[in-house]
């Protein structure tokens, strides 16, 4: 669509130069003698690039909610926005805090002297260490007489039960800091265990767009962008994934007879090379730039240097040092951001075309 576009362009701005062109005869001949000097542009050599724009949203990573392990009532929840750390409360049920700890296993089972080794015990070892409380511990999967002693520690810090024991209405695991993006309870509900609490992501900041399955092909693992932030700063980023499976889009009320979805999207989200410079705006409208096409190592002028022949096709008018001036035809190539690549046998990198005064 953009290569239309720029043809187009073209087509338009040397319709207006289609009388110099007349003056001056076909494609070989030189401009005649006191003629006003041209505007030059730079004949470059280097990579033409091609570009597509498509809406995206600015948000986080990794969407998951979390459950109550234990009925009770909700005495503390915490509010949207807020990022957990490990050791502090995910939520309190009955005024007992169930505090978050770094892991990727879930809390399937109480842990304590006398249960069989595993992974989990090794991330509870491991996240009572870096709380503090790892005095005489050892990182390893066996539930020991000192790891029920660190529990301990840990318990007497969380004002709990000094048990020696954990299950999962005391620490929930996660892999990392969350930041919570809305309630699914209350304080002062009562719930049972199971029951949806918080909504949370990751503190990693990424883009989705919902690109159209028509327009898959644009989008590559692994290719980089371009994001224009809200403030209209940009930042650098890179396509983590291209979703496979199309989604039909609802169609908005009024739109259309109903069970008509709009156009099929995919997913694809970009991970962002500095998300510090995003802020913390969630769901906020961001533009993406995407490289659609590449020509390497290709002579490219401005769009509007082109000049429509007479005798059909395309030339530029080259201005030589002394300020002499000749028309020669090119053949066109690819283009991309405003330029197109100009082929000729006599090109070269750095000569100066004419150009219309801005």
């Amino acid at each position: 669509m953009r290569r239309q576009v720029a043809a187009g362009a073209a087509v338009l701005v040397v319709a207006g130069a289609g009388v110099a062109v007349a003056r001056a005869g076909g494609a070989g001949e030189a401009a005649p003698a006191g003629s006003p000097a041209p505007a030059t542009a730079e004949v470059t050599r280097g990579d033409l690039v091609d570009t597509t724009s498509v809406d995206g949203t600015l948000t986080y990573a990794g969407e998951r909610g979390v459950a109550a392990a234990a009925p009770g009532t909700v005495t503390r929840l915490p509010a949207p926005g807020a990022v957990i750390r490990q050791g502090a409360a995910l939520y309190e049920v009955d005024r007992r805090r169930v505090v978050l700890m770094y892991g990727t296993v879930p809390l399937y089972r109480t842990l304590r002297q006398g249960v069989e080794d595993g992974p989990d015990v090794r991330q509870l070892e491991r996240a009572l260490r870096a709380l503090g409380h790892g005095r005489g511990l050892t990182v390893d999967a066996h539930f020991s007489a000192a790891t029920a002693e660190a529990v301990r520690r840990w318990q007497g810090d969380n004002g709990l039960a000094k048990t020696g024991s954990v299950d999962a209405a005391q620490v929930t695991f996660l892999p990392a800091q969350v930041r919570v993006t809305g309630a699914k309870a209350a304080v002062g509900d009562r719930i049972g265990a199971g029951r949806p609490l918080l909504a949370v992501t990751s503190t990693r900041r990424v883009v989705h767009v919902d690109l159209k399955a028509s327009d898959q092909h644009l989008a590559r693992k692994g290719a980089s962008v371009t994001v224009e932030l809200p403030d209209g700063g940009t930042v650098p980023g890179r396509i983590t994934s291209v979703g496979t499976v199309a989604e039909k889009a609802e169609p908005a009320q009024g739109s259309g007879p109903s069970g008509q979805g709009g156009e099929a999207t995919v997913d694809v989200d970009i991970r962002l090379g500095d998300g510090r410079r995003t802020g913390r705006l969630d769901q906020g409208p961001v533009m993406v730039t995407m490289e659609t096409a590449r020509r390497r190592n290709v002579l490219s002028v401005p769009v509007e240097a082109l000049l429509a022949l007479r005798e059909g096709g395309y030339g530029v008018e080259i201005v030589d040092p002394g300020g002499a001036r000749r028309v020669v035809g090119v053949r066109t190539g690819a283009y991309g951001g405003g330029r197109v690549e100009i082929i000729g046998s006599a090109l070269s990198s750095g000569m100066k075309v004419g150009v219309p005064a801005r």
